[in-house]
This record gives structure tokens, C-alpha cells and sequence, in this order.
């Protein structure tokens, strides 16, 4: 393949105000999620209202990268031609440590040693010079 024939780039999100901070925050490797000031829940997805109390005092806290598998699901068909050198990959339901759920992506392991219940951290993959995507990997794996 040459450089002129470079495969297409996944969907790719699109910050705006409600979650140009987390953005922000990943591109330097940080995870940060919405905490309420009002009742003091956590909160994911980014969103300008708190989804437990209604309150619009809302602040972005440092949160720990560590969670667990709710739910997965194994790909092994691209959804997308940005995708298709990406499968298999796994696609997760992570409960936050915090007690969020977000949906991510588990990498770094065989997509069949993925099991509900697995402890999983943060992880920060470069996908462009503007986005950087936190994803999760095995709590045991090693940092490349």
C-alpha cells in the first residue's frame, strides 16, 4: 500500500462544548468524568445537565482509569472500512470505578480472554493529532 492509498480513519468523534474538556483531557492522556456539585454523582457520557438531580453544576474530576466488564460484545466484521484492519476487537460496557458505565473498546489481549467481571484501566490511543480515544485494557497487562 502506498502513501497515497491510505486506508480510511474509523468515525472519529467531534468535541463540542458539553465535552471539550474530556477531549482536551485525553489528548494529554488524562481521564477526567462529570461530577455533580448538587448531589454529588458521577456521571458518563459528558453532558451539560447532571443525569441523576437535573443540576447544571456540574465539575470534571480526575477519575481513577480503573473499572470492570459489564458487558462485551467480539467484532469480528468491520462496521466500517476504517475498521477493517481492526478485527477481531472487542467492544465493552465498562462500570467505572467512580460508577459510571461507558462504552470503549478492550484491547491489548486476545479478544477471547475478555470475561464480564474482568478488571480493566484506562488506556490512551493516539488516533489523530486532535483525538485521542481513552480505551481499557486488562488491569494485568503491562504499559507499552
Amino acid at each position: 500500500m502506498t502513501s497515497s492509498t491510505l486506508p480510511p480513519l474509523p468515525p472519529l468523534p467531534r468535541p463540542y462544548q458539553d465535552t471539550a474538556a474530556y477531549w482536551e483531557a485525553a489528548r494529554e492522556h488524562r481521564f477526567i468524568i462529570q461530577k455533580c456539585n448538587n448531589c454529588g454523582e458521577y456521571q458518563f457520557y459528558p453532558r451539560g445537565v447532571c443525569s441523576h438531580c437535573l443540576s447544571s453544576d456540574l465539575a470534571w474530576q480526575d477519575a481513577s482509569g480503573r473499572g470492570e466488564v459489564y458487558s462485551f460484545s467480539i467484532n469480528y466484521r468491520a462496521p466500517h472500512p476504517g475498521f477493517a484492519d481492526k478485527t477481531p476487537f472487542v467492544l465493552a460496557l465498562v462500570t467505572l470505578a467512580e460508577g459510571p458505565r461507558m462504552m470503549t473498546n478492550i484491547v491489548d489481549c486476545d479478544p477471547d480472554t475478555v470475561q464480564i467481571g474482568m478488571a480493566v484501566t484506562v488506556t490512551f490511543d493516539d488516533v489523530t493529532e486532535e483525538i485521542t480515544l481513552p480505551k481499557f485494557r486488562p488491569a494485568y497487562t503491562k504499559v507499552r
